[in-house]
């Protein structure tokens, strides 16, 4: 049999050239770093690539934000019901999100998924860009409800990538490369479609405008799933070569969801709280500045645009700050303050909006960086695309009502009342964000220890671990008898049921401390 054939157990050497895999060779790609999945160069393109994966969807997300003028003028809609554009984006993914995100773990897995859920933005897109040419608002409504249920379910997926790819290894400043890229894909269409509409409207008029432009938008999640098809394919190479499924005995059920930890709930709390503060309030920005600032249309769409483009830049940065001094909370907290902060001083003054919009994007930058982890720490790995789901799904939910809610309010009371509301969301996200402090530290304050104490935490337990399995282990061996010899032998899954159920661990109401393997049950 020739080299390439054989099939090597993990650590085990291929010949002198000291590599580790059935796939990789002593020469060729397979050698060099930019094929190697172990090597940052790989890592780095398919970072690269996870970026590029959610550019399309954070594109065409803020399509409407960015024409609202144009939309309510050519299309003839009140700001409820152009409001109506982002509530029924968020609606479905109220359930579907979380549903995404358990198909994800247990059907489609991570690959699949994504590749799925971004064909379903695309044709989200493409639904809504022909209805707009037609005028017809119902089936606008119809595609941009197809493409949040893609959208949402695909930036699981692309959480769940960047921990597989990333976990201990620079996750935060992932996260906030991830988000820097979606928002540059937010900002490129703040800065583009207008001068775009402007074209297109020199041979169609009216909602045809509307139409053609958002086709020419659409062109972005083309781009995204090419991306996301290349990703797939590194994806299932890398898992082959370092042995990833191999690992992954756990298998997921909907009703793991109740043995969740109360601070992961509480952050979804914090995220919905945080995020209706910031998502809303730029869907309403042009209009906002063009009411109190008295800017133009451009004015207001660059103003609008600055949160994003500070997030662009400013993400990474944050990330790897925080991958450097951990305390993932404290940082939290001070980007809630600010943000706070931002909308009185866009609300109470008549300073220069970019002053506060520049606050709003630096904290917003720093909460997305701390916050998202934060899932990965209370969470097992082959749990975080249910985790994930859920928070997506709440927090979808919570931009449902809001979007709703904000477009009365405006319609109602105008800009005043609803940055009122934005600054209350802003003082619930505060007080749970410090619940979730208290909570931790009660325990053993993981989510807000630096990256040297959540090594030595580590360390401590699996030897933790490793002692007690040897501990087991020993004491099986020594109770064996005859009708044992006809039992199967204990398993890695018995020994760690034992062991949990011995330091008190409360067990999902599946398990069974004396069951030796898996037990499978139908979904209910």
């Amino acid at each position: 049999m020739s080299l390439e054939g054989q099939t090597l157990l993990p650590g085990e050497s291929s010949g002198s050239s000291g590599i580790t895999t059935d796939d990789e060779e002593s020469g060729g790609c397979g050698a060099t770093a930019c094929c190697n999945p172990r090597s940052t160069c790989h890592r780095f393109i398919a970072g690269l690539l996870m970026c590029f994966l959610g550019f399309g969807s954070y594109f065409c997300y803020d399509n409407p934000a960015a024409l609202q003028d144009n939309f309510m003028k050519d299309l003839n809609i009140t700001t409820t019901e152009f409001m109506f554009f982002y509530s029924i984006y968020s609606w479905p993914n109220v359930i579907l999100c979380f549903v995404g995100g358990f198909l994800i773990d247990s059907v489609f897995g991570v690959r699949n998924g994504s590749n799925i859920y971004m064909l379903i933005v695309m044709i989200g897109q493409i639904i809504f860009a022909s209805a707009g040419f037609y005028d017809m608002y119902w089936l606008m409504i119809l595609g941009r409800l197809i493409f949040g249920i893609g959208a949402e379910s695909l930036a699981v997926a692309q959480n769940n990538y960047a921990v597989v790819w990333f976990r201990g290894k620079e996750l935060n400043m992932v996260f906030g490369i991830q988000l820097s890229f979606a928002r540059i894909g937010s900002t490129v269409n703040f800065w583009i479609m207008e001068p775009i509409y402007t074209y297109v409207n020199q041979f169609y008029f009216g909602p045809e405008c509307i139409g053609v432009v958002l086709f020419i938008a659409g062109l972005t999640c083309v781009f995204s799933l090419i991306c996301s098809l290349i990703l797939g394919c590194m994806d299932k190479r890398a898992a082959r070569i370092l042995h990833r499924d191999e690992n992954n005995t756990e298998v997921v059920r909907l009703t793991d969801i109740v043995d969740f930890k109360p601070s992961f709930w509480i952050i979804t709390i914090i995220v919905v709280a945080y995020y209706v503060a910031i998502f809303p309030f730029i869907a309403l920005g042009k209009g906002f500045f063009m009411s109190k600032f008295n800017l133009t249309a451009h004015e207001a769409n660059n103003v609008n645009s600055i949160v994003y483009s500070i997030s662009a830049i400013a993400s990474p940065v944050l990330g790897l700050l925080i991958d450097k001094t951990g305390r993932n909370i404290i940082w939290v907290i001070l980007s809630i303050l600010f943000t706070i902060a931002a909308h009185a001083i866009l609300t109470f003054t008549d300073l220069y909006p970019y002053i506060g919009m520049v606050m709003m994007g630096l904290a917003y930058s720093l909460c997305a960086s701390g916050l998202w982890p934060l899932v990965a720490l209370v969470i097992p790995e082959y749990q975080l695309g249910t985790a994930y789901g859920i928070c997506q799904s709440i927090e979808n939910l919570g931009l449902a009502v809001v979007s709703i809610i904000t477009g009365i309010i405006v319609d109602a009371g105008g800009y005043y009342w609803v940055e009122m509301f934005f600054m209350g969301a802003l003082t619930l996200a505060l007080f749970s964000t410090i619940l979730v402090w208290i909570i931790d530290s009660r325990a053993y304050g993981v989510m807000n220890m630096t990256p040297y104490e959540r090594d030595i935490h580590d360390c401590n337990r699996q030897a933790a671990e490793i002692l007690e399995r040897e501990k087991l282990l020993s004491s099986s061996r020594s109770q064996i008898g005859p009708n044992d010899l006809l039992q199967p032998t204990n398993s890695e899954f018995h020994i760690r049921n034992r062991y949990l159920s011995r330091i008190g661990a409360s067990l999902p109401s599946h398990y069974n401390v004396n069951q030796k393997y898996l037990a499978y049950r139908a979904l209910r």
